[in-house]
This record gives structure tokens, sequence and C-alpha cells, in this order.
């Protein structure tokens, strides 16, 4: 049986299927497409104007560690005029963040942008280690959440930074959507699944990777050769977050698209407007229905 040749190309053998798509692609086909996907979401999006000064935040995993990759790669290729530089938080924790910061030092040199590494001890005087023996670990990343973006926002202000350019990608927010269903958040449904946050904080952040599947950033990685850190936070497996992600992974192998449809959804939410409180001491009478 003869090989099956890339559905783009028709020349190359497939060398995997894209899990957001489906198609049997070539190495350098996925390349393309996954490259050319982040540019029109950065470009469409309006993420980024000429001779912004943008930090990526690095952590060494594979979504900011290929995000890395890409920026620097498109920033040269389509001449966006960004200054970039990596920027990375050190919650303190040992043996996994002293660690996975060895690695965001090699993307350093790897990428030929600055580095500059905040810590949790020199902002707020404690790590997220002394942190946890006080409070436990069952709401730690509730608390380390905070801490980070807090911790992001002042590095990055501190470097003179324009935007916070994140990792997030299609799975993150689809489970960002579904744990505020989940807690009943309905005023977050109308923003979570917004392409640039940050309203609140003294900086924009943007996320180039909101429809990027986590799986196709691993594969990325993966063909592409990157250096980057695979262990996970040791507190994570307390996250709530876990749970949502198991439901999203269900969703996407029962349907690819799945992802995509639970951000579409989170996009097109919108508030219809509110009923008047009824007066105190009377109950709401049902509306009637109208008479044809």
């Amino acid at each position: 049986m003869a090989p099956k040749l890339c559905t783009r190309c028709q020349t190359a053998k497939a060398a995997l299927k894209r899990p957001k798509t489906q198609e049997q692609v070539c190495r350098e086909c996925f390349f393309t497409a996954f490259e050319e996907e982040v540019h029109q979401t950065i470009v469409q999006n309006k993420l980024f104007k000429h001779g912004e000064r943008v930090a990526i935040a690095a952590s060494g995993g594979k979504d900011s560690t290929v995000l890395a990759h890409i920026m620097t790669t498109l920033n040269a290729r389509h001449g966006y005029g960004l200054d970039l530089f990596l920027l990375s938080i050190d919650e303190g924790i040992t043996g996994y963040r002293d660690d996975s910061l060895e690695t965001v030092k090699r993307n350093e040199q790897q990428y030929g942008i600055p580095l500059t590494v905040v810590s949790y001890k020199q902002l707020y005087g404690w790590t997220m280690d002394e942190i946890v023996a006080q409070i436990g670990t069952k709401n730690n990343c509730t608390f380390c959440g905070v801490f980070r973006r807090q911790a992001l926002d002042r590095g990055a202000v501190l470097c003179a930074a324009n935007k916070i350019a994140t990792g997030h990608n299609a799975d993150d927010v689809a489970e960002t959507v579904l744990l505020n269903i989940l807690r009943g958040d309905v005023p977050r449904l109308g923003r979570c699944a917004s392409i640039i946050t940050g309203e609140d904080s003294p900086l924009p952040r943007v996320k180039p990777f909101k429809y990027a599947y986590e799986k196709e950033i691993v594969l990325y990685a993966y063909y592409k050769k990157l250096d980057y850190f695979s262990t996970e936070c040791i507190y994570a497996p307390f996250a709530a977050r876990g749970f949502a992600r198991e439901f999203i992974k269900d969703l996407e192998a029962a349907r690819p698209l799945a992802i995509i449809d639970v951000i579409r959804s989170a996009e097109d939410f919108t508030f219809g407007p509110l009923a008047p409180p009824a007066p105190a001491g009377t109950a709401q009478q049902p509306s009637q229905p109208s008479q044809p």
C-alpha cells in the first residue's frame, strides 16, 4: 500500500494528522499552516503595533517556548517591528521552577532575545513553597494565579513593556469558559474568551495562541526539536482546572472542533436586559402569553 501523501502539497509523505483539522500533512506543511494561522490571529485581531516592546511570558514550558520561537520567527518574517524580550516569574517552587528557569535561560541564547526574571521573594518577601507551608495545598493555585499575574504586570512595567504576550492556547481558553460555567460566574463568561485582556491591569495581555490546539503546539515543539521543560508543577494535581481539562479532552476526542465551539460560544455570549427587581414583600408574577 502506497504511503499517504500530504493533503496540502500532494508531493511529500504525510507525517501526521492535525488534531485541529484532521488533515494528513507533511512536517513542512504543518509548520507553514501552524505559523500562518498564528500570524492571521495576530493580524486580524490587531494584537500588536509596530515598534511596541512586548514581554513574552516565559515559563520554560511547551506553550511559552513555542510562543517565543513563533514570535521571533514571525517578527522577522513579516516585519512586525516588535522589541521582544522574555519575562519569567520565579514563584519559588523547589524542584520545579528552579529547573524550568534553566530552560528559559537556554531559550534566551537560542532565540537571541533578552531575559528578565522577577521572583515572588523579591516582590512579596516570600516564596510559593512558604505560602503552601502556611495555607496547605487546597487553594494554593488560586493564590499563585493572583500573585503571578501581579508579578507579570510589575515585571513588564519595570521593563517598560507595552504589552504582555502569553502562551494561553485554545484548550486553556475552553477550560476557563467551562470553569466559569461550573462556578456560575456569568459576568466573566462574556469576557473570559477575549483575546486581549487586562482591563484591570496596567498593561494589555494578548493571546496569539488563542485558536491553537495544545496537541498541535506539542507536535510543533516535537518536530522542531525545541528545548522546553515538560514537568508539571508539583502543586497542579490539587487544582480544580484539572477536572475541566479532562472534560475538554473528552469533548475533543468525540469531536475535534468542540474546543473551538466552546470558545465561539463564549465569544457570542451577550447579556440580555435585566428584569427590574420586584417591590419588597411582593412576589413577581410570571408574564402572561400574548393574545393571538
